[in-house]
């Protein structure tokens, strides 16, 4: 049987933890798979809290990493981390509740036709609930210009709950990845569409957390425009290199 990793990233997710880990398991009872947290050392214990989980779950694991580093930095440590224990599919999803448990069943069985899967917002039957209208106009905003700038006709370019199969991560050079924050999800799928891979995006209803804090702020979406403009040149860099190779 193919093995499923779900990887929740976590910084201060005590009211959530907890909900989040056990809702996924009862999701996904007919799709036994494992649940990796990396909490970058939150210091409201949200560590604390899933070591004591992992005494009732078999397939719960946890990464403790020593200081915050950012998105990107988690989310390649438990890609790596799965790949070093072979498992076949990978599952990004944020630990708040805005990416519902109950879509991953059916976004699962989408692998069987595609490489990669993207929980988008902004397709038909997708939306957003809970959110201010400037909250909104950076999200969609930036997938349009994510999706000018790059050239590719992603609808959701930002958003953050993916389904990868292991094929795809291994085609992208992981540690190479220079996005540490929310641009992270926008250079994982250029690489993986630059790199050939077929997709679909899977309509979600986004539902902004109800405890603890957002990790979004103006440092974060600056950091975004920039390193878009850095893929745009990345990949010009790349195609030359294959020019020459030629």
């Amino acid at each position: 049987m193919e093995k499923i990793l779900v990887i929740i990233p976590t910084y201060n997710e005590k009211e959530n933890i907890e909900g989040i880990i056990t809702s996924v398991f009862r999701n996904c009872k007919d799709h036994p798979l494992s649940i990796l947290v990396v909490d970058d050392n939150s210091p409201d214990g949200t560590s604390e809290i899933v070591e004591n989980m992992m005494e009732k779950f078999s397939y719960l694991f946890l990464i403790k990493r020593k200081k915050k580093e950012g998105l990107g930095k988690a989310y390649v440590a438990g890609f790596n981390w799965g790949l070093d224990r072979d498992y076949s599919y990978f599952c990004q999803m944020d630990a708040d509740f805005s990416h519902n448990p109950v879509y991953l069943p059916e976004m699962l069985k989408l692998l069987s036709s595609y490489d990669f899967i993207i929980a988008s917002r902004y397709i038909s039957n997708g939306g957003v609930e809970g959110w201010g209208i400037i909250r909104k106009v950076i999200s969609k905003g930036g997938s349009l210009y994510a999706r000018i700038v790059l050239g590719k006709n992603v609808k959701d370019f930002t958003g953050g709950y993916n389904l990868w199969k292991r094929e795809v991560l291994e085609s992208i050079d992981l540690n190479s990845i220079f996005s540490s924050g929310y641009s992270f999800q926008i250079e994982m799928k250029y690489r993986a569409i630059c790199n050939g891979f077929k997709y679909v995006e899977y309509p979600i209803l986004f539902l902004d957390r109800k405890e603890g804090k957002s990790k979004m702020s103006k440092s974060i979406v600056l950091e975004a425009a920039i390193n878009v403009l850095k893929l745009r040149l990345f990949q010009h860099g790349s195609d030359k290199i294959q020019k020459n190779r030629i």
